[in-house]
């Protein structure tokens, strides 16, 4: 008979200790539910300290008894591998699925079952649930904020127009391939801008003009985010190579630039545009407020960019640049042919942190007046038909953001994958 070493399971006794692992923690785990949700302690026998880690223990027994290595099973070698590889880890992992589990009715009671969506009143709110009535209410003015509402098919209709032209870069032949950088970083801002300005503003064309100020909602959290993304990208690269050159007053004056923005906080920033900066203008100049916004969140991104493209700069080793110099290249050449290249691969984690980032900062323009989805949340939570009901428009807002967040954070581990080279 094989001797059998519970303290350190092995592939000879699989069976066995994949049962006694399994019944451990499935019952760690229905004793946690059944304390919790069913009123009923199936181990209240037990003093109260040791009574409230039953569950923890078990399961953490539960999960020792199946760790075994190169057990031979694809999925019990997955769980080991991520979740389990040692005691602590599978503390970890244990005390994450109990939370889970103590959280996830309640929320899923007040996000979904109890909630109220039918109507169009506050008055329709009667359950203990979230009212999304209230969502459904104002949708209008979170998506296109202050703009009226017949006129807001010319928002629908930029937006489509723009994602088109995003999306012809991809579909076009591959002898055209070497322009889409100056596609996307020159031709696409300026088509954007003329849609925006003669679509959106109108003015032109028999379109009503709608100034800026009316325009709010997710809309505008787009606008800005698109345009301080198009425009930080460039102006932190030129920024980062400007910090490393030979040239002292280049060097210099880029570190100047990304110290200072990086050392002014970003609502200070806004406020100094929105407020301070038409004092210094001409008489008789006028800068739109959005216009002052996309600019001083560019500048202010740019530099948080620039850093993270330094550091790729910095991560490629010297004999890249010597190999450049010695076919020939010139510094533009050897920068645009070989150096940026590998450089941006190597930080399309940072600079996907940083646009998300940026995209994150947008709801602060809210203190210079312009209403975008979080800045229009709380001008309809002070509405007196409609007090008290905050927690569902930052619930609604989060959802959101986090839906654009994710997306682009799987967007740039697709890119890390194609261009990831073994090193």
């Amino acid at each position: 008979m094989t001797k059998i070493n519970l303290l350190k399971p092995d592939n000879k006794n699989l069976p066995l200790f994949l049962t006694l692992g399994s019944l451990f923690f499935v019952f760690g785990i229905f004793d946690f539910y059944s304390n919790n949700f069913l009123n009923t302690n199936i181990t209240s026998f037990l003093p109260r300290i040791i009574n409230f880690f039953i569950p923890l223990i078990f399961a953490v027994i539960g999960l020792h008894f199946i760790r075994i290595e190169f057990s031979g099973l694809k999925i019990l070698d997955n769980l080991n591998k991520n979740i389990n590889t040692s005691n602590f880890n599978a503390t970890l992992s244990v005390i994450i699925i109990l939370l889970i589990i103590f959280a996830l009715p309640p929320l899923l009671n007040w996000l979904i079952f109890d909630a109220n969506i039918a109507g169009n009143t506050k008055e329709a709110c009667t359950g203990g649930g979230a009212c999304w009535v209230y969502i459904k209410v104002w949708f209008n003015r979170f998506m296109y904020g202050m703009y009226p509402n017949s006129e807001q098919w010319r928002i629908n209709v930029t937006f489509v127009a723009v994602l088109i032209f995003i999306a012809a870069g991809f579909f076009v032949p591959a002898r055209f391939k070497n322009y889409l950088s100056f596609y996307y970083t020159i031709l696409l801002p300026i088509i954007s801008f003329i849609l925006i300005y003669y679509i959106i503003s109108g003015g032109s064309f028999g379109l009503e003009w709608v100034e800026t100020g009316a325009w709010g909602g997710l809309s505008l959290t787009f606008i800005v985010s698109f345009f301080s993304l198009i425009f930080c990208f460039p102006l932190g690269m030129m920024l980062a190579l400007g910090r490393r050159s030979n040239l002292p007053i280049v060097k210099y004056s880029s570190l100047s630039f990304i110290e200072f923005w990086r050392g002014v906080p970003l609502i200070t920033v806004l406020f100094m545009s929105a407020v301070m900066f038409p004092m210094f203008l001409p008489d008789g100049t006028y800068v739109d407020k959005l216009i002052r916004v996309v600019v001083a969140i560019t500048l202010f991104e740019a530099a948080y960019t620039a850093e993270v493209i330094r550091g790729g700069l910095q991560a490629l080793p010297r004999g890249q640049y010597d190999a450049a110099k010695s076919l020939g290249m010139g510094y533009w050449k050897m920068h645009i042919f070989v150096i940026l290249p590998q450089a941006l691969k190597l930080v399309i984690p940072g600079i996907a942190n940083t646009f998300l980032a940026l995209i994150k900062d947008t709801p602060l323009i809210f203190v210079v007046g312009l209403l975008e989805v979080v800045g229009m949340l709380n001008l309809a939570k002070t509405n007196p038909k409609w007090l008290g009901f905050s927690m569902e428009g930052y619930v609604f807002a989060g959802i959101i953001f986090w839906i654009i967040c994710f997306s682009m954070s799987k967007y740039s581990q697709k890119l890390e994958l194609k261009y990831k080279t073994d090193r």
